[in-house]
């Protein structure tokens, strides 16, 4: 295991030389080191050297994507959060809960593709019992045993908890008993959906009724005790202040680090990659805040920077008008929070390219952004889709926006093996003569696309959490 980069709070971070050692993994960035390069560092110069962290993990050569389905099994849900628009209580019309058969269908499907893993996430359902999960994760591995299992954030488990009230005396306790279970009847690995923000004064304000930073990050702990490995995301550009997404990147290392120390001897999991992207503020509560304008008053700041602290520990009552600003995210933002996550997460290996708010392309400038990964290829997406336009594309397509970007594309599976690097005229967008056929398209609902051809995969960054 290598060993944690020092930290040297003094350095100054617009120095080449101490921004060399960051890339080499010889120096870690403080909080304040991290506000400073968010800030003053120029948005090229912050993503060459995003660029530069990346590729001396990953090589210049292969970029990587997965083929998998985003399966949305429920949408009923007890959470009530601010920033949802695919949630149901469980009375309307179109909430829902998936038959097995159902989900095997879409799992045939997704085989039928090449598909190799399965992103299984739903809403918070008090009428389903543990045994319904376990049946369903025993009937996919009977059926597929080559699928992975990528499923279960941790506010789920954390509802399940609620729910089933498992015996023990901490939290931890109860978790190794649902987690052990379902792990047992077929889960191979959890998603980070949930992650949002983790500072408490935002949490609270957008995630009503979902679990706090500390029961999440328990869930990730004990996911990696039992020899799974997970992500972490974070949903950026609305209330919160640039010092709480620092803070949210603190915390996973922290967690990432003590998840090395206690279980990679024993062969225990750890967060695999980071994704975060920006808030999508149609058809939900949180997009009706009133946008906030820098006028570039300085005693005027936004209201999320005002209450953001570099520990977390922000109070809402700091600024009036905190949770009644949202302050949306653009493609610079966004290119810069990413590059920013490359620097910072230095025991993450991977780093996701996503925008599935902002479409294709801004996806294929992030590779040069400290961005290794793509993403899913997809057949389905429902919650993002629910908030406003996602992106469908091809497989070959994604490969394309890879090769155009200066690297190979390369299929790869959960744990970031390579399955097939496309380095030769077998690869799927080589073989593509006309390529007017395979432009993206929006994607809200259900469906699958890439100019008519009914095995094409619809693909949205939103699904490998």
């Amino acid at each position: 295991m290598a060993s944690t980069p020092p930290l040297n709070p003094g350095a100054d971070v617009l120095d080449p030389a101490v921004m060399q050692d960051v890339v080499t993994g010889d120096l870690r960035l403080d909080g304040t080191q991290a506000m400073r390069l968010f800030h003053e560092m120029p948005l090229q110069e912050l993503g060459r050297w995003a660029d530069a962290r990346c590729r001396h993990l990953h090589g210049d050569q292969v970029r990587t994507y997965v083929i998998d389905r985003n399966i949305n099994y429920t949408n009923v849900c007890t959470a009530k959060c601010t920033f949802c628009a695919f949630r149901r209580d469980g009375h309307e019309d179109d909430a829902y809960t998936l038959e097995v058969e159902q989900i095997l269908e879409k799992i045939q499907a997704l085989v039928d593709i090449g598909g190799t893993q399965i992103l299984m996430q739903g809403g918070m359902n008090p009428e389903l019992p543990l045994q319904w999960y376990v049946d369903l994760l025993e009937a996919i591995g009977d059926r597929f045993p080559g699928i992975h299992v990528h499923a279960f954030s941790p506010p789920e488990f954390i509802e399940f908890i609620e729910f089933f009230d498992p015996p023990g005396p901490t939290l931890a306790e109860k978790l190794r008993g649902v987690m052990g279970t379902l792990a047992k009847a077929g889960l191979r690995s959890v998603p980070g959906g949930g992650g949002e923000i983790f500072a408490d004064a935002v949490r609270r304000k957008i995630g009503l009724g979902k679990c706090d930073a500390e029961a999440w990050l328990t869930v990730m702990q004990v996911a990696h005790e039992l020899g799974m490995n997970t992500s972490a995301t974070m949903m950026f550009g609305h209330i919160e202040g640039v010092a709480d997404r620092i803070h949210h990147m603190e915390l996973v290392r922290q967690w990432q680090e003590k998840s090395i120390v206690d279980h990679a001897a024993d062969g225990g999991g750890r967060y695999m990659a980071f994704i975060s992207w920006p808030f999508q503020r149609e058809n939900t509560p949180l997009g009706r805040c009133r946008e906030w304008e820098d006028t570039g008053d300085q005693d005027a700041a936004f209201p999320g920077d005002v209450v953001a602290r570099l520990d977390g520990s922000g109070t809402k009552d700091a600024h009036r008008e905190f949770g009644r600003r949202i302050r949306m995210s653009g493609a610079t933002d966004y290119l810069r929070t990413q590059a920013l996550s490359r620097l910072y997460l230095d025991n993450i290996y991977s780093i996701g390219a996503s925008w599935v708010t902002m479409g294709p392309h801004i996806g294929q400038t992030a590779l040069a952004w400290g961005a290794n990964d793509m993403g899913s290829v997809m057949m389905e997406e429902n919650v993002v889709s629910a908030a406003g336009t996602t992106y469908c594309l091809s497989e070959p397509l994604i490969c394309h926006l890879v090769r155009e970007a200066g690297f190979t594309p390369a299929q790869r599976d959960n744990a970031y093996r390579l399955l097939r690097v496309h380095g030769n005229g077998q690869s799927p967008d080589l073989q593509v003569e006309d390529w007017s056929t395979l432009r993206a398209q929006s994607l809200h609902v259900e469906t699958t696309c890439g100019g008519g051809n009914d095995n094409e995969v619809a693909l949205t960054i939103g699904g490998d959490h």
